[in-house]
């Protein structure tokens, strides 16, 4: 094993933020303010749209949302660059 790998093993223990981005819009601050409950705020992205799947604010990959019993998931469709996730077990 040499310097560089055992660096690099070290570096998969450091924990980092995964986050999935359903859409974002841009909103005057007097209409964030009114918000309430039931209010509705329209995302830029369609329903049918992969979801951006970002660690620590940078984008890696792209999936779609998945439920298992109650809680909900993501399955991984493409990797950022253009790296198909499907058909992969």
């Amino acid at each position: 094993m040499t310097i560089h790998t055992r660096g690099f093993d070290l570096l998969k223990e450091v924990d980092v933020r995964l986050s999935v981005e359903l859409g974002k819009t841009d909103m005057k601050l007097k209409d964030v303010l009114a918000l309430g409950e039931e209010s509705v705020v329209m995302l830029d992205r369609l329903t049918d749209e992969l979801l951006d799947v970002l660690v620590n604010g940078k984008l890696i990959a792209r999936g779609e949302i998945v439920a298992e019993g109650n809680r909900f998931g993501l399955r991984i469709v493409e990797m950022a660059g253009g790296t198909s996730a499907e058909g992969e077990a």
